[in-house]
């Protein structure tokens, strides 16, 4: 790779591990942003890319969740499909596969911290899904796709019926009786470099922290936490109670006894 960007990456070891590593110069292209090109005698950017790789992803992922869940009607369907291919969910995949740190990128952006900006992390996906696209076509689009995103489509799908961290804590919240449900956030930093930590007050319990570079993002990330912990712990109780059903039933001598039947479905006495 040139200009500056790392020779190596998760990404790109799994781009290798899948088959489907695009040209080295069109993965340079699907990396390359607006910022940088304007620097640089404004070459060509990662925009095109982007613009296919937007359309593929919402083909796969609507194929996917439509022929994976057929008992959900259009409207979840079209809210889980928004969920998956949102921004955040995007940068949270880029994060794991370390795009940030091959993004080229202007002068302006690399001092605003544009590595680790959910807009620029997201559109970079989008435009590695395009070039993936270009050179293999919509199978090996598919392939890419559905490794690092099935285990979000799964987790979405369990999710309240805004599909996001914050609705999902509300309606869990409502469920365990908490009375209250506030977000204290406090910030960090100068104006161009600001980070955000939010935790959220369920009752008279607090949970987090969640940070981020939005206030926005800093709650989704509390409210995760939070929605994790509660529904464990909703689990474990649900767990506990049908355990205990379980024992009252085997030592209930009033349980009916359960006879055998002969040939004909004629009962018999147990023996």
């Amino acid at each position: 790779m040139t200009g500056g960007v790392a020779p190596a990456s998760t990404a790109e070891q799994l781009l290798e591990e899948l088959g489907v590593a695009p040209d080295p110069q069109l993965f340079e292209l699907a990396l390359t942003h607006r910022s940088y090109a304007y620097e640089h005698g404004r070459i060509p950017t990662n925009e095109r890319l982007e613009f296919l790789g937007d359309s593929v992803l919402g083909v796969v992922v609507t194929e996917h969740i439509f022929t994976s869940y057929p008992d959900l009607a259009e409207g979840r369907l079209a809210k889980l499909r928004a969920a998956v291919v949102s921004t955040q969910a995007l940068a949270r995949v880029a994060r794991t596969l370390g795009v940030g740190g091959l993004l080229r990128l202007g002068r302006g952006e690399l001092t605003t911290g544009g590595r680790d900006k959910d807009s620029l992390l997201a559109d970079a996906m989008e435009a590695i899904i395009g070039a993936i696209h270009v050179q293999y076509g919509i199978d090996g689009a598919r392939t890419f796709v559905h490794h690092v995103l099935d285990d979000l489509i799964s987790e979405a799908a369990t999710m309240g019926a805004g599909l996001d961290w914050k609705t999902s804590l509300q309606e869990i919240a409502a469920d365990v009786g908490a009375d209250s449900l506030v977000y204290e956030v406090t910030s960090a930093g100068p104006d161009h470099d600001k980070r955000f930590t939010a935790h959220v007050r369920v009752g008279d319990r607090l949970f987090g922290p969640g940070t981020g570079r939005s206030k926005k993002y800093a709650e989704q990330e509390a409210a995760e936490t939070a929605y994790r912990a509660l529904h464990a712990e909703q689990e474990a109780r649900a767990a506990a109670d049908a355990g205990t059903a379980t024992d009252d039933t085997a030592g209930d001598a009033s349980a009916p006894a359960v006879l055998d039947t002969a040939p004909g479905g004629r009962a018999t006495d147990p023996a």
